[in-house]
């Protein structure tokens, strides 16, 4: 090999190891650069009109835009989140009512059906596991707020250099431009149903779940309401996560009526809605294969945390592009028509 040959590859090695050696350690702020990439794609456009129809300054037009919003999106979410928080923090503060009333529930079923459910001891572990969670639920917290303030703080950066960044990717992507041009297109679409459609339709099923709790009386509505806007965007289990619960609180108090229609209200109406809002909305903005939403958020999750309800479908969606991409852009035809 020539030395011009061994010091590049020895430079390439640098770079790998330098590469991998900060991803490792900036690891944990990936879920805060996918959130500030997001909102760069929903803000592109208010952000070329106030650059270019009100010619505001880039980190102006970028500091109004964060301000916004804060205002009307990161404020209202944390203060939703602030009050399941506070609301269960309270029930695991009371614990032991909580597994009185599951243990009053299973002897009431054991007497009446004669079978033995579950342990007293086993009762104590479930018990143990909320106290446990606690814990976990206030680490959370904190790490979400350094999340969002990382996020802000990389958004401000991205969108008063988004022309900058936009010329960079064209010149430096490894595509041919309607190739390149294909990608960003997509990429816009997955990210609008993605981070719009999810969000809506949790909304849409807590809407329907205040619905159903309303008209049986539960009290505190607007924390069942958030819970299960929560927890809808759970994968596989869902909204049932919220009126399951508290269809086992109503058998627990002994009224096996109101537990029983909300077992059936919950798993018929508010499922076969949930389904038709669902299909519907991602006919209207992406088209997504429910498939890939599924398994996209069930990986997102895992890698990315919160973020990756959004960022794990796009990654599916566009790792499927790219591979269409590749066979159109490396076929034989295609280099043979290029040549």
């Amino acid at each position: 090999m020539s030395p011009v040959s061994i010091r590049q590859i020895s430079f390439y090695l640098l770079l790998i190891f330098l590469g991998v050696l900060l991803i490792w350690e900036l690891s944990a702020f990936i879920p805060a650069a996918l959130g500030a990439l997001t909102f760069h794609i929903l803000l592109s456009k208010p952000m070329n009109w106030l650059t270019e129809k009100k010619k505001l300054s880039s980190s102006l037009a970028a500091t109004i835009l964060l301000l916004s919003t804060f205002l009307m999106v990161v404020f209202p979410l944390s203060m939703a989140i602030n009050v399941v928080y506070t609301k269960i923090d309270n029930a695991i503060q009371h614990a032991d009512m909580l597994n009185t009333s599951i243990t009053t529930l299973i002897n009431r079923l054991e007497a009446d059906y004669h079978v033995t459910l579950i342990s007293d001891q086993n009762i104590e572990k479930i018990g143990l596991l909320f106290a446990s969670i606690f814990p976990k639920i206030v680490t959370a917290t904190f790490d979400s707020v350094l999340t969002f303030l990382m996020m802000y703080f990389i958004l401000f950066f991205m969108l008063s250099n988004a022309q900058a960044i936009r010329d960079w990717c064209h010149r430096h992507i490894p595509l041919h431009r309607e190739n390149t041009k294909k990608v960003g297109n997509e990429l816009n679409i997955l990210v609008f149903s993605n981070a719009l459609g999810i969000p809506a339709t949790a909304l849409f099923q807590g809407i329907i779940g205040a619905i159903g709790y309303y008209f049986l009386g539960v009290k505190d509505v607007g924390f069942w309401m958030v819970l299960t806007c929560i927890t809808s965007m759970i994968p596989m289990v869902g909204a049932a996560l919220a009126w399951g619960s508290l269809a086992i609180v109503f058998f627990a108090e002994g009224d096996a009526t109101r537990g029983t229609i909300l077992l059936i209200y919950g798993a018929i109406i508010m499922g076969i809605l949930d389904n038709i809002f669902r299909m519907s909305m991602q006919k209207r903005m992406g088209d997504t294969h429910p498939l890939i939403t599924t398994f996209g958020v069930i990986v997102g999750v895992k890698i990315f945390g919160f973020i990756g309800l959004i960022f794990g479908p796009i990654l599916i969606a566009l790792f499927i592009l790219l591979v269409k991409i590749y066979l159109h852009e490396f076929s034989d035809e295609t280099q043979s028509t290029r040549q």
